[in-house]
């Protein structure tokens, strides 16, 4: 967003509630409806040299049997490649490029927002420094960033309540392995209670090898059990809780139990989001990205979607007045990213996981004994359509059976 402004003439500031910005977590997809932004910016290159030039997406039963395989990025199509990335990586890459383009002063650490005021003329936002002090700032415009739980979605919304969770938890971890088919593949496989991601994401130490990103997504608790509490959230994981699950996804070409037994340390977190919000501006402040529209990781559209908010309050701030910019960005993403809130809690493309391991628990031998075609077409395409990955014309499903995978 600060970048998408400073390219558009509008001076910003960003504060960040953290003293250091440090490179953390691990994977994330940089689709290329979200990758043509970051090449506008001039950082597209950068973030390339880092990252993996993702190929193929497959999705699979427990077993490795293909339901559906999708070429990625240029390979499908696409005017830009689809990146895979450490997570830092890509947050290392903003802040040093900001750090260079914007004004001294401009990106403030240890800022951490306590409430607002606006009036006519702008908005006066009060936060709490690291030192313990207080600090008034003054702007034409607030906007909240500030993820999952957001403190100004709070204060917009002091009613909304605590995150929704369906008792699903996420183990999520990095490590250097053997390359498998073909080192850019992004597979996705599912029995009826684990769901495994594993990607690479960044060039090894030796050829034959990658930094590959697992997630591992397992069942623990009803739908109507509470989230856990916030200080649960991002802990390091325990082996004991992840293998029951690891060892559920049994494919030919990865070992799933050894892949997760060398990480040498790894996080768990739960699986949420939360409604979509009726409203996201108040006169001068809005909201962006997971403040906006925290959204289950599924289809790697979160990050995708908060760029593209970015870049389009960016352009309406630069061409309108900020209180009828607000509202025209509001029109333009809420409905969009309120479908894809819902889409994701249902399964998004990952969908036809699982009706095929409804429908199919112990394997198939004709994959249209458990879906058909046009159910992939329709979800998988669908899903491609309403989140502006692809217009109307462009899908073309390299999908199904062993033989119709290689065509």
């Amino acid at each position: 967003m600060a970048l998408s402004l400073h390219q558009l003439g509008i001076a910003c500031m960003v504060f960040e509630a953290t003293t250091e910005v440090h490179e953390i977590g691990v994977g994330i997809n940089i689709l290329p409806h979200s990758a043509r932004v970051l090449m506008s910016l001039g950082i597209f290159g950068e973030l390339e040299e880092l990252a993996i030039r993702t190929r193929e997406l497959r999705y699979m039963n427990h077993l490795g049997q293909r339901i559906w395989t999708g070429k990625c990025g240029l390979w499908g199509g696409h005017d830009m490649p689809q990146l895979s990335i450490h997570r830092g990586k890509l947050h290392g890459v903003l802040w040093r490029t900001a750090q260079a383009r914007l004004p001294a002063g401009s990106l403030r650490t240890g800022h951490r927002l306590k409430s607002f005021d606006q009036d006519h003329g702008g908005v006066t936002a009060r936060f709490r420094r690291a030192d313990r002090t207080d600090a008034d700032e003054r702007g034409c415009v607030l906007v909240g960033a500030d993820g999952i739980h957001s403190v100004l979605r709070s204060l917009l919304h002091p009613t909304e309540g605590a995150v929704r969770w369906q008792g699903s938890q996420l183990w999520r971890g990095a490590v250097e392995w053997p390359v498998f088919e073909g080192g850019n593949t992004m597979m996705i496989a599912a029995d009826l209670r684990t769901k495994l991601t594993v990607y690479p994401i960044a060039r090894g130490r030796s050829v034959g090898t990658r930094l590959t990103n697992w997630i591992v997504n397992g069942k623990v608790a009803s739908s109507t059990t509470p989230p856990p509490p916030r200080e649960g959230w991002s802990r390091p994981g325990k082996l004991d809780d992840v293998l029951p699950f690891a060892k559920r996804i049994r494919l030919p070409f990865l070992d799933v139990e050894a892949l997760v037994r060398a990480t040498p340390s790894f996080f768990e977190y739960p699986e949420c989001d939360r409604d979509p919000l009726p409203w996201w501006t108040q006169g001068r402040v809005t909201l962006l990205g997971d403040a906006a529209h925290p959204m289950y990781p599924t289809g790697s559209n979160g990050s995708a979607q908060a760029i593209l908010d970015a870049r389009c309050l960016a352009k309406l701030l630069s061409e309108m007045a900020p209180e009828v910019a607000l509202r025209a960005y509001e029109t333009e993403r809420l409905p969009k990213t309120a479908e894809i809130v819902r889409n994701n809690r249902r399964g998004g493309p990952e969908r036809v996981l699982d009706l095929v391991a409804e429908r199919a628990p112990n394997g198939f031998e004709h994959l249209e004994d458990a879906i058909t075609p046009a159910e992939l077409v329709d979800i998988v395409g669908g899903y491609a359509r309403m989140t502006g990955l692809i217009d109307n014309h462009q899908f073309s499903p390299n999908a199904g059976s062993e033989r119709q995978a290689d065509t």
